[in-house]
């Protein structure tokens, strides 16, 4: 199935497909209605000090994606991760990954994206 990530501050449109929130927090400035989600997986998010050290710095994001791939095979975030690896399998339409940071290629979205697409 494919799989792309979006800013959660565009607009949702139907090539969207099933609509996964992957962030541990919720975005400010936009209502539940409004994000028109199918799901919330806040637990497949990096831990909170993992993204506070990250702090979206491009310069960082090499040793980021490597620390939260780490994460997603050993930590809590896993079984989040079997759970989005499942639903991309369920369903015969788009999955996009929508996510809040600004900077849209380095984020936990594309490693997540990266790992799912390779199934």
């Amino acid at each position: 199935m494919p799989v792309q990530t979006k800013r959660i501050y565009e607009e949702a449109n139907r090539s969207d497909g099933v609509r996964v929130l992957v962030d541990r927090v919720w975005p400010r400035g936009v209502s539940k209605e409004d994000a028109k989600l199918d799901y919330w997986m806040k637990e497949i998010g990096p831990s909170s000090d993992l993204r506070k050290w990250f702090g979206h710095d491009p310069d960082k994001y090499n040793e980021f994606k490597k620390k939260y791939k780490q994460e997603l095979e050993e930590g809590e975030q896993q079984e989040e991760l079997k759970k989005l690896k499942e639903l991309t399998k369920e369903h015969n339409k788009n999955i996009t990954l929508v996510f809040a940071a600004k900077d849209e290629q380095n984020n936990q979205a594309n490693v997540i994206k990266e790992i799912v697409d390779r199934q």
